[in-house]
């Protein structure tokens, strides 16, 4: 039996996330900022427990970089992407499993036998989400994995490559065997920050793979952390802060970096190496209040759409497009998910 030939690999921390509307209360409980995501410590470990008791808790996939692989998967031909992470042996990875074949997406887990799944806590208030991960079985990832009998081919065969920043809290040597990899084989390589606390408590670890990535994906806060956290003398200067990450070295110099930095309802704006003083600035088609539901995943949705239609061969500028459709069509739902039936976005 031939090995399927995807075009886009994806590696990432496979979660559920596990959402509740109108969570002030638990904010408050647990000190967590309105708009943030953070790793679980000690004193949120009851969060999970007190999530399940709300009569209007809705489970949803998640995971970063599997929500933008299944944001891809949704605007390219079956058989186009794959996934990789590790999940527990439990009902939590074959409702992973599940949502991943609604979409289209097919993954090679790492299962671990007796282990749980990762779990997101979701708490939504107004427009705004705050999410807090109990990785579990997903910060056991294996690097061995990746050179195991069923991934190492798909490997090969891939000409893109996706991972998320949150990765880089335990899977930084994995992260840099595929990044290395890719540059190493004129593949193209995306990174996306994923969160504020990566580049702030995370810099050496992306300092290690920024020199393999091709294109960097991050929203303004993740933006202004790196800028601050590498002394940018104004980090809220989206424009400079990409700027500056798309001048840094380069692995594979016959490419051009990409910097994209998306701010919700504002511009996106795009820096590339080769023209780091002309950035370009792409307006978003504003929803009205009553039109959005939910932002969670909204970023990963415009990272899905974007990668999805550069494989696909587009542009730059229809990449980016197609992002924002994307993050729309995310908004309106329920979490990270996307419109059935599918609408055409290429």
């Amino acid at each position: 039996m031939a090995t399927p030939s995807y075009q886009l690999f994806c590696m990432g921390n496979p979660l559920l996330d596990m959402q509740v509307r109108n969570g002030e209360a638990l904010l408050e409980k647990y000190e967590l900022k309105a708009n943030d995501a953070i790793l679980a410590e000690a004193k949120h470990a009851s969060i999970y427990d007190d999530v399940k008791q709300n009569p209007d808790i809705t489970y949803v996939a998640g995971g970063a970089a599997q929500n933008a692989a299944r944001g891809a998967a949704y605007v390219l031909p079956p058989g186009s992407v794959v996934y990789t992470g590790c999940v527990g042996d439990d009902d939590l990875a074959e409702q992973l499993k599940i949502a991943n074949k609604r979409e289209g997406l097919d993954e090679v887990y790492q299962v671990k036998a007796g282990e749980k799944t990762g779990a997101c806590a979701v708490v939504i208030t107004g427009h705004h989400r705050s999410l807090v991960t109990d990785l579990r079985a997903a910060e056991k990832f294996d690097q061995s994995h990746l050179s195991s009998p069923a991934v190492a081919p798909l490997i090969d065969a891939a000409k893109f490559f996706y991972v998320e920043g949150y990765f880089l809290t335990h899977g930084t040597a994995s992260a840099l065997e595929l990044s290395s990899k890719a540059a190493n084989a004129g593949k193209t390589f995306i990174l996306n920050l994923s969160a504020p606390f990566i580049p702030q408590f995370f810099g050496a670890q992306l300092q290690q793979i920024l020199p393999h990535t091709d294109i960097l994906i991050g929203n303004e806060a993740e933006a202004e952390t790196w800028g601050s956290a590498n002394g940018l003398s104004n980090p809220k200067d989206l424009a400079a802060v990409a700027k500056t990450i798309a001048a840094l070295p380069k692995t594979n110099a016959s490419r051009p970096r990409i910097v994209v930095f998306t701010q919700g309802a504002e511009s996106t704006v795009v820096v590339t190496s080769d023209k780091p003083d002309e950035p370009k600035w792409y307006p978003v088609t504003k929803l009205s209040d009553e039109e959005i539901v939910d932002t969670n995943g909204a970023g990963d949705a415009f990272a899905g759409g974007f990668i999805g239609a550069l494989v696909a061969g587009k542009t730059l500028d229809e990449a980016v497009e197609a992002g924002h459709k994307m993050g729309s069509m995310c908004v309106q739902q329920v979490g990270p998910q996307y419109k059935w039936p599918k609408v055409q976005i290429l």
